[in-house]
C-alpha cells in the first residue's frame, strides 16, 4: 500500500484531493495537515511515500517545512500560485498542480509519478529545496529545526551567518542554530539593505557593526556590538566600505 499524506490549510483543497485519490485504491491517505508543523511531524512518523503540498500556508510555507525534512518524500504541489511551477519542473519535482485542477489533470500527474517511481532518485527533493525558491516571507526569516522544536527566527535577530561543511551557522543574541542551506542562497535570499556578504564564509547583519578594525597585515575584522569579531576579505571590506559610505 503506498503512503500518502495531504498538507493544506484548506479544508476544501484536502476533500477534493481526497475525492480524487478514490480512483487509486492502492494510495492510503494516512494523515491530513492543516499547515507545515503539523506537516514536520507527520512526515517524521509515518515517513510517506508521496505528499501533496500547498504553497502559501500559515506559520511556515511549503518551501521551509520541506528544509525541516531529512528524509524527503517525493512531492506534489498543489497551490493556487503559478510563479514557482518552472522552477518546480527544473529542479524535478513530480509535479505543480495549480488550483483549481480537474480529475484528469490530477490522474496524469498520479500515472507520471507511479511509471516514474522505482527510477526515481532520493536526492531530487534535496535539489528542490536548495533552489532559491524565495517567497516573500523568507525575506525576513529563518526557519530552523533546533531538536524537536521548529523556530522562526526573525531577520532582525540574527546577527550574521557563516557556512559550516554542508550547512550554515546562523547567530542570533543568544543561539546558534543549524541550517541545512548554502551561503549563495542566503546571500540572495535575504534583504540587500540589511545583510552583506563580507567575507565568503560570513554574511553580516550590517546594523549590528560596531566598529571596523586592521588586522595583521592589510586584513581588516568588524567588531560587532555583541562582542563578536568577523573577519572581512578585501573585496567584502570594499563592499562594506561602500555601502557604509566610508
Amino acid at each position: 500500500m503506498i503512503k500518502a499524506l495531504l498538507i493544506d490549510d484548506e479544508p476544501l483543497a484536502r476533500s477534493i484531493v481526497r475525492e480524487y485519490l478514490q480512483a487509486f485504491p492502492d494510495i492510503n491517505i494516512i494523515e491530513e495537515c492543516n499547515d507545515g508543523f503539523e506537516g514536520v511531524k507527520a512526515i517524521h512518523q509515518h515517513q510517506p511515500d508521496l505528499i501533496f503540498l500547498d504553497v502559501q500556508m500559515p506559520k511556515i510555507n511549503g518551501f521551509e517545512m520541506l528544509e525541516l525534512i531529512d528524509q524527503k518524500p517525493e512531492v506534489i504541489f498543489t497551490t493556487a500560485f503559478d510563479e514557482y511551477a518552472l522552477k518546480a519542473f527544473e529542479t524535478h519535482a513530480v509535479d505543480y498542480l495549480l488550483k483549481p485542477f480537474s480529475q484528469e489533470r490530477f490522474d496524469a500527474a498520479i500515472r507520471k509519478w507511479m511509471e516514474n517511481r522505482r527510477g526515481r532518485s532520493a536526492e531530487t527533493s534535496d535539489v528542490f529545496v536548495q533552489q532559491p525558491l524565495k517567497q516573500p516571507e523568507e525575506r525576513n526569516r529563518v526557519v530552523v529545526k533546533s531538536g524537536n522544536q521548529i523556530r522562526i527566527i526573525p531577520a532582525t535577530d540574527i546577527i550574521y551567518i557563516e557556512s559550516y561543511d554542508d550547512y550554515v551557522k546562523v547567530f542570533t543574541a543568544d543561539d546558534v542554530f543549524l541550517k541545512k542551506k548554502t551561503m549563495n542562497y542566503f546571500e540572495e535570499v535575504l534583504n540587500q539593505q540589511e545583510f552583506l556578504r563580507v567575507h565568503r564564509s560570513v554574511i553580516l547583519r550590517l546594523d549590528t557593526i560596531l566598529r571596523i578594525e586592521p588586522y595583521e597585515k592589510t586584513s581588516h575584522i568588524a567588531i560587532l556590538k555583541n562582542g563578536s569579531k568577523v573577519p572581512l576579505s578585501r573585496s567584502g571590506y570594499s563592499r562594506l566600505k561602500e555601502v557604509l559610505g566610508l
